[in-house]
């Protein structure tokens, strides 16, 4: 048993809404590829001290009835391979339709724990209506109205008796993660690095979602590689291994120090890439990012390095002081480079700067560019000092107007920082407090 819970249903019954509740303001990733009738969304919650990733598998784009059913049958298909725990939702507005009978039909196949949520049930008649929901042979039914909430708590409190903390591995040693879209060369440069010596320190039997760490100890270099290039091979449909690559990239970047984000020299930066850059980001991981493939293109006059990496700063600014390497894993050009930097970004995730550095360097900055006035009343910044035994950089400001700091300010003074301490390649946080 795992932590991935899919919600499947028909569209319109409220899968988004419900799928939004529990995510909550979390920073959710959105796969929208053009021509496909669907838009699907990832993100993860926590209920009950149990941590779990959630799909919402989609609405679709009314189209032929043919499309749509076989649209909704490859989703729910898609559900049953990938998903620990299933929430099939219907609506009660509308009762039992033809296709809940047909999904129902699916998911009678599969071992794997199934809830039955009846949405919209939201005034004492619906109840009564919803009852015929039972007839579909579910053991477990809830009656919800995701849009209040209403019988949602008795609903996580189901899933979260199904699911399981996938506690991460413990381990003083940095741990690299290699994610990216599929085909960029995830799997060449695992095997580039490793060779044949391959030692896993943790392997999950039967299960290909769950990040596999392997062990790297050699040329006076060790640490564990959270590696998702294993996944199994499927013959499914490319936007399909694209949502799932998703999927297990947000596993094995929650479980690593620093992520190596590689992106295909030939296609350039995507907005699959991105979305993988922003999970790591918003999870205060160290990032590098390596330009793979680059013997295919190299020489062409279109496609200096210095173009392609200016390009790649535009798009990830403002956070663009980012090692980019451009590698061929193929060929294991400049490899060691990589690695050497993802060890240097550890280095720097783990600094701790002394308070007194620490004030030197804001009465430099503040000198320089004074905080604005909030309304006629000056802002102070007093002193600086960093938070100790987090797994990144925090920094924490007193001062007397702590909300009225504008954006740009701590702008400022997060640049300033990272010139001043080099925090190239890690994620810091600044906080504002009352003196």
């Amino acid at each position: 048993m795992g932590n991935i819970v899919a919600i499947v249903g028909r569209p319109n019954v409220g899968k988004s809404t419900f799928y939004n509740r529990l995510v909550g303001g979390r920073e959710a990733i959105v796969d929208n590829v053009s021509g496909v009738t669907r838009d699907r969304k990832y993100g993860s919650t926590e209920w009950n001290g149990k941590k779990f990733k959630v799909i919402d598998t989609g609405g679709f784009v009314e189209g032929s009835d043919d499309v749509f059913e076989t649209e909704i049958r490859s989703q729910v298909r898609l559900a049953l391979n990938e998903a620990d725990v299933i929430v099939f939702m219907v609506d009660a507005t509308t009762g039992l339709t033809d296709l809940d009978e047909e999904i129902t039909e699916m998911l009678r196949r599969t071992r794997k724990p199934v809830i039955l949520a009846v949405n919209k049930v939201d005034n004492p008649a619906l109840q009564l209506a919803a009852n015929e929901f039972w007839s579909l042979g579910f053991d477990e039914v809830f009656f919800i109205a995701s849009i209040s909430g209403s019988g949602s708590g008795d609903l996580l409190d189901s899933i979260a008796e199904k699911v399981e903390n996938i506690e991460p591995l413990e381990t003083t040693l940095p741990k690299l993660a290699i994610v990216g879209q599929p085909n960029v060369g995830k799997s060449s440069l695992l095997n580039a690095l490793l060779g044949e010596e391959r030692t896993i320190v943790t392997d999950v039997a039967g299960t290909t979602r769950d990040p596999i760490h392997s062990h790297y100890n050699k040329f006076e270099k060790e640490f564990i590689i959270v590696d998702t290039a294993g996944m199994r091979k499927k013959a499914k449909v490319h936007e399909d291994l694209e949502f799932y690559s998703v999927m297990r990239a947000i596993q094995a970047i929650e479980d690593c120090d620093v992520a190596l984000l590689m992106i295909d020299a030939q296609t350039g930066v995507e907005a699959q890439d991105m979305s993988i850059f922003k999970l790591a980001l918003d999870r205060k991981k160290g990032i590098v990012i390596l330009v793979n493939k680059w013997d295919l293109v190299e020489g062409k006059e279109a496609n200096t390095a210095r173009d392609v990496e200016k390009e790649i700063r535009r798009r990830i600014a403002p956070f663009d002081d980012v090692p980019i390497i451009f590698i061929s894993a193929k060929e294991k050009q400049r490899i060691f480079r990589a690695v050497e930097m993802a060890l240097e970004v550890y280095q720097r995730r783990q600094l701790k700067i002394k308070t007194s550095a620490l004030n030197d360097w804001l009465e430099e900055a503040t000198a320089h560019y004074h905080p604005p006035a909030h309304r006629g009343n000056l802002i102070k910044i007093k002193y600086v000092t960093q938070i100790q035994n987090l797994q990144y950089p925090v920094f924490q400001f007193f001062c007397n107007h702590p909300k009225h700091v504008p954006e740009n300010y701590k702008r400022y003074l997060e640049n300033q920082l990272r010139q001043k301490f080099n925090f190239a390649g890690t994620p810091i946080a600044l906080i504002f407090k009352e003196k």
